[in-house]
């Protein structure tokens, strides 16, 4: 908000691009791809719709209204109710350090108004995104109403029944503290450790925005459970989305789950502890174990897979890469139709009223923690499910 508002008084007029957000706002380097990180479209829509319920309860008596039209990332200001009143638009640029109010011309009153009023607001906003909770996934209008066709394709032969599908994000057991070192809990030698048994990656978190974002699209809803509170009936009898590897999605191992891919965490040499994606069935030329690049993280290896369930009527996706960017960065490629489109030209034409079963596994390439381009370097298919 108080970037946007700085934006209208350096400079009105000027439109505000989402590369300059990202950069100015996010910190984000000039490899900035939108298509990738919806880092500034989830903000975006977040403060829109804060500002509707903001105008809608305390503000609603307020001279001047604050508004953040869809499809744009300016500010428009308003004398008065936005239904009733004409609209004096305000197109803000390259942001100010702090904001300032210079005296203007009698003919700029109500500018003068309006951006004395953002001041305000943006700290009534900022206690509101920040204080206020919610138990509900936002923002389903986010979902980008281009080219879907390869997405509704995809999901279309998973989505069948009339029952949504259990999305379950990895919530790992871990031991020791953030101060003092934390690892993964092995039960033969951490026996009466101080166990944290609630740590999720921040992959995990942006993957289930990212699903509940395209489903909204497909007019469908997840049902999101973490890994620890899964049963053994929501696995009898739902079909099931795994966010995150079986080293920290634990009722994963409870599925048949993969069969040529599998997680594993090193246990000797200078990276043990680490996790690594062994393939248990390499072809011609295929690499037996791949390994996500030494920190700082530029690359990981993830899996995007499509496996029968424990009731084999259903279905598994898994979508795991050997750190939390990996798995995000398999989540949105099932979420964004050129991606989805690269997978369906790898399965080939199925059968009607059958769903393809494969294994694929993607090279995910990270720049400034946020996978940047994802690229399927193998991909082993099977039998499809009817």
């Amino acid at each position: 908000m108080r970037y946007l508002a700085n934006r209208a008084i350096q400079d009105p007029g000027s439109a505000v691009r989402e590369h300059e957000i990202a950069a100015e706002v996010f910190g984000r380097t000039e490899a900035f791809d939108p298509r990738i990180d919806s880092t500034v479209r989830v903000n975006i829509a977040r403060l829109r719709a804060k500002l509707i319920e903001y105008y809608n309860g305390p503000g609603a008596d307020d001279r001047i209204t604050i508004e953040l039209p869809k499809g744009s990332h300016s500010l428009t200001f308003h004398a008065g109710p936005i239904e009733t009143r004409p609209r004096i638009a305000l197109h803000p640029v390259l942001g100010a350090p702090a904001i300032r109010v210079e005296t203007p011309a009698p003919s700029n009153r109500l500018l003068v108004i309006a951006l004395t009023c953002v001041t305000i607001v943006a700290v009534i906003l900022a206690a509101v995104l920040v204080f206020q909770p919610s138990n509900r996934i936002e923002n389903r209008a986010l979902a980008d109403p281009g080219d879907t066709r390869s997405l509704r394709r995809f999901w279309g032969m998973l989505l069948k029944g009339v029952n949504d599908p259990w999305v379950v994000f990895s919530n790992a057991t871990f031991v020791g503290r953030p101060t003092t070192g934390m690892r993964y809990l092995v039960p033969s030698r951490d026996s009466g450790r101080d166990v944290v048994d609630f740590y999720t990656g921040i992959g995990e978190v942006l993957g289930i925005h990212a699903l509940d974002r395209t489903f909204a699209l497909l007019n469908r809803s997840i049902r999101v459970k973490r890994g620890g509170l899964l049963s053994l009936d929501d696995l009898e009898n739902s079909d099931v989305v795994f966010v995150g590897s079986s080293l920290e999605n634990l009722p994963l191992r409870d599925v048949p789950g993969l069969q040529d891919f599998q997680f594993k965490l090193i246990d000797k040499g200078p990276r043990s502890g680490e996790g690594a994606l062994i393939n248990l069935a390499p072809r011609n030329g295929e690499p037996k174990t791949l390994l996500a690049s030494p920190l700082p993280l530029t690359e990981d290896y993830a899996v995007v897979g499509l496996v029968p369930a424990l009731n084999p009527s259903r279905w598994a996706l898994i979508l795991a890469g050997t750190s939390t960017i990996g798995t995000q960065a398999a989540v949105e490629f099932v979420c964004r139709d050129d991606t989805v489109r690269e997978l369906l030209s790898r399965v080939g034409q199925t059968a009607p009223g059958t769903r393809p079963l494969f294994e694929a596994v993607l090279d995910v390439h990270i720049k400034g923690g946020v996978p940047v381009r994802s690229d399927v370097v193998l991909f082993h298919a099977r039998r499809a499910q009817n």
